[in-house]
């Protein structure tokens, strides 16, 4: 019988699910949660109506639209089985694929890279769904093997195929950063899964080795960030311009900041991309070090929420699926902070759900709609791979 895909057994199963109650399902959601994404939602709000000059246009009034219609999106998920959802994994991984290759083919050129597709009119960046996809994709495949089989190199080739497929697909745009988070997202489900110490250890030993190979084979504006992380005062007024004017506006926050609305550095327009990439530079600038820490310890709840709602699913399919969209909101946020802290080179990554922008914004509501999944159906009967053969 075939591992991945549609099976017979399960359709069968799916035939057999008790009767929907949406009302019971809805209450079950876990609505604590929601009411700390909404906060975050909050925080975002506040900071674009700052960076539009006190306004809410041009970048807080559509981002409430998107995440309110995100929102929509994110409950009515919750309430679909894990059945469903892993019988659309396959289509849903095609999708974001065959999305990836019209990017290489027809994409919006946008700051030297070719990362958005025109949708309906909107600027769609499929590599965002593309982590939500092959979390879903890698969930389904290692809920069908059972860790049991996870010893066998073999089973292990199809899921790195699925990883190294978007890994590449992404990094032909090129979008590094991403490109890097969907590759450890996939690192973190094979351990999740099971995958033995002596298997981990032959695909790490290389990593070492591999730095100066890729350094070689980067884009020039991806290596000048690269020289201007680790020397951005060489070009102040050029390469080194975003990160030093970042670092200033940070500095100038002290302890309670400047005010709100009376940020020197955004107000002013030195802090470039204030909306999007250094949208957290703004909050450190006129909420200070406090403010910045409050927002910091919301990300950390919501992360640390997502990690303990995959561990009490009871069965492979929602611990994985849970800790993939967990693990994708972590390195979001530990990417983006680090970038406007200077820890590590400008890489192009948002702030969830804080940072202006339509694709992230969507693809991440749409991946906590898998999360609270995972949740409401955490106590169902779910047989696992064995016990659906028999």
């Amino acid at each position: 019988m075939n591992d991945f895909g549609l099976l017979k057994s399960e359709k069968r199963l799916l035939r057999a699910e008790p009767d929907f109650r949406p009302l019971a399902r809805l209450l079950q959601i876990n609505w604590l949660y929601v009411l700390l994404i909404c906060a975050l939602a909050g925080v975002g709000y506040i900071a674009l109506y700052s960076a539009g000059g006190g306004s809410a246009k041009p970048f807080a009034a559509p981002q409430m639209v998107r995440f309110g219609f995100g929102l929509v999106m994110m409950i009515a998920v919750a309430l679909v089985s894990p059945r469903i959802l892993r019988l659309l994994s396959v289509p849903v991984y095609l999708m974001s694929i065959t999305l990836l290759a019209l990017v290489l083919r027809m994409g919006h050129v946008g700051k030297g890279a070719e990362r958005w597709i025109n949708l309906a009119g909107m600027q769609f960046q499929p590599s965002e769904f593309a982590k939500i996809a092959l979390v879903l994709a890698l969930a389904t495949w290692f809920h069908r093997i059972g860790n049991e089989r996870m010893g066998n190199p073999l089973r292990l080739i199809p899921p790195a195929i699925l990883t190294l497929l978007p890994v590449v697909l992404v990094l032909k745009e090129p979008n590094l950063g991403t490109a890097t988070i969907i590759g450890v997202i996939g690192a973190t489900l094979f351990f999740a899964a099971g995958m033995r110490l002596w298997q981990i250890l032959i695909l790490v030993a290389p990593i070492p080795f591999l730095g100066k190979f890729v350094y070689a084979h980067l884009h020039d504006y991806q290596k000048a960030r690269i020289d201007t992380f680790l020397h951005p005062e060489h070009d102040p007024l050029g390469a080194g311009y975003n990160i030093i004017q970042s670092k200033i506006a940070l500095g100038s926050g002290g302890m309670w900041g400047e005010g709100y609305l009376h940020g020197s550095q955004g107000q002013l327009n030195f802090l470039p991309e204030k909306q999007t990439d250094f949208i957290f530079t703004m909050i450190g600038e006129e909420w200070g070090y406090a403010g910045g820490i409050a927002v910091i310890g919301l990300l950390c709840l919501i992360t640390l929420g997502g990690m303990l709602i995959a561990l009490r699913s009871r069965n492979q399919f929602g611990r994985l699926l849970g800790l993939g969209i967990a693990m994708d909101f972590f390195l979001y946020c530990a990417v983006n902070l680090s970038m406007v802290m200077g820890a590590i080179p400008v890489g192009g990554v948002p702030l969830p759900l804080i940072s202006y922008g339509g694709s992230a914004m969507l693809t991440m509501m749409f991946g906590f709609g898998l999360l609270l999944s995972s949740w409401v159906h955490r106590n169902d009967r779910d047989p696992g791979f064995e016990d659906e053969d028999s």
